[in-house]
């Protein structure tokens, strides 16, 4: 029998959020995704460093790789130091890939990275959602519903 998912990851420290996804997108399925990362990476990262806010993932020969993500270089690192835009590996079973495969394939899917953060474990995960994109109508329905939703908790707050 197999294990059961949990529905909401277990975020203990999070380091990069991309806040404009869920205003350009129509966020469909989620994934958490390891992250193969160097020592100055990690480093950079655990001090909270690093951005997401232009970035996608993408499926290429099996694998999935998350494309320009900026890790800025670690201050205390030598010659060693990693770079900071360079395409990073994501870890993930070969079912999900193959989803991920898929839903890429359809008309309009993309794959948008929500979030970079710290398990339990401290181990450095990265939040994916297969999304399609919104046309600017969607977003005005979208900011409407919202600004609807926001008066009726004030009306019923107001009367209550």
């Amino acid at each position: 029998m197999a294990r059961p998912r949990p529905t909401e990851f277990d975020k203990v420290k999070t380091v990069a959020e991309n806040r404009r996804a869920r205003h350009e997108y129509f966020l469909e399925e989620f994934f958490e995704a390891g992250i193969a990362l160097t020592g100055t990476e990690v480093k950079s990262l655990r001090f909270g460093e690093g951005s997401i806010a232009e970035s996608y993932a993408e499926v290429r020969d099996d694998q999935v790789w998350l494309v320009n993500a900026n890790v800025p270089e670690f201050s205390h690192g030598n010659r060693f130091n990693h770079e900071p835009k360079r395409p990073r590996k994501l870890l993930l079973h070969e079912r999900q890939i193959n989803k991920l495969r898929v839903g890429v394939q359809r008309e309009g899917m993309t794959l948008i990275p929500l979030s970079i953060y710290f398990n339990g474990k401290g181990r450095a995960k990265v939040e994916l959602a297969l999304a399609k994109g919104k046309k600017m109508h969607d977003k005005r329905e979208t900011e409407r519903e919202r600004d609807w939703k926001r008066d009726q908790a004030r009306i019923l707050r107001d009367r209550g």
